[in-house]
């Protein structure tokens, strides 16, 4: 079963601005799932992921660093 975020306080970068492209939200769920979702900001009724917060707190240093490429 997926895990229900309902009541979720979902967050987008200010960064994104009102663009069309590609943004997503993210969610901290700590206190409900022990961790973070995060879920594509086009598709709010679609699917989120659930990360750990060590795993999504790695990402976010990761991207701050530019350690991704495009391709």
């Amino acid at each position: 079963m997926a895990p229900d975020f309902e009541g979720a306080a979902w967050r987008k970068s200010k960064y994104s601005g009102d663009s069309q492209g590609q943004c997503f939200e993210c969610a901290d769920v700590t206190a409900t799932h022990n961790g973070v979702a995060v879920r594509d900001s086009k598709d709010p009724q679609g699917p989120a992921l659930l990360f750990t917060t060590e795993a999504f707190t790695g990402f976010i240093e990761a991207v701050s660093r530019n350690e991704f490429t495009q391709p």
